[in-house]
């Protein structure tokens, strides 16, 4: 797997590579590989190693963006904390609302037990969190939407789902039914960070084949990636 290949955006101080899943972003405990083992490969001629601004889950595919040089790394984390950066996802529901679109706004924390390990739950006095939200097409039983989150807190679009709509990301394995061998249906569909001189990063990736799989169609709506 060349990630060389799968470059969405590129320029002096930023790449958006479309992220396979099952890839995580930071080394994992077993000493699988990672991100990080892919980096040498996207210098592009330029002595450092790019490094990633933001994170997606293991299973997580899609747009994920990493800075050139470390003064924008700076500048673009700065702006996903600022809620500057317009992000959409992608993803399959194991069921279908009952609306077609909406907003959930549910507080998140982070709760963690011996049994069962580490998980978000909606917590009263948890973090702010902000998801929207639109049905794009109903297929066996299943929904594909597409989720604007306004913030990024962890899991936070798959305990949403779960709670704020009542079905799981289908593959899911903490928050639904998935098991060892199932991917979390989820795809980063698109990011645009904007820049104060230089025109804004616009990255649309691809619409992921294990999608395609389960019946659905790339949806209208998302412009091309520009770059």
């Amino acid at each position: 797997m060349l990630l060389s290949d799968r470059i969405l955006f590129l320029d002096g101080e930023a790449l958006v590579i479309d992220k396979p899943e099952g890839l995580p972003v930071d080394p994992p405990r077993d000493g699988s590989l990672s991100l990080e083992n892919h980096l040498d490969s996207l210098r592009f001629g330029f002595k450092r190693w790019p490094l990633a601004v933001h994170r997606l889950d293991r299973d997580t595919s899609g747009c994920l963006l990493l800075a050139r040089n470390p003064k924008a790394h700076g500048r673009f984390t700065r702006a996903f904390e600022g809620r500057e950066v317009e992000k959409q996802y992608l993803a399959i529901l194991a069921g279908v609302p009952t609306d077609d679109r909406g907003t959930i706004d549910l507080p998140l924390g982070k709760t963690s037990t011996a049994e069962a390990g580490w998980r978000m739950v909606v917590d009263p006095k948890g973090k702010p969190s902000v998801s929207h939200w639109e049905t794009l097409a109903v297929a066996n039983g299943r929904a594909l939407l597409r989720f604007r989150p306004e913030t990024g807190r962890t899991h936070q679009l798959r305990v949403h789902a779960l709670e704020g709509l009542g079905f799981p990301i289908v593959g899911d394995p903490v928050y639904g039914t998935g098991g060892r061998r199932d991917r979390t249906m989820l795809h980063a569909e698109r990011l645009v960070v904007k820049r104060d001189v230089k025109p804004p990063i616009i990255a649309e990736a691809p619409f992921p084949d294990r999608f395609a799989a389960l019946g659905f169609e790339p949806p209208e709506g998302a412009a091309p990636t520009r770059g």
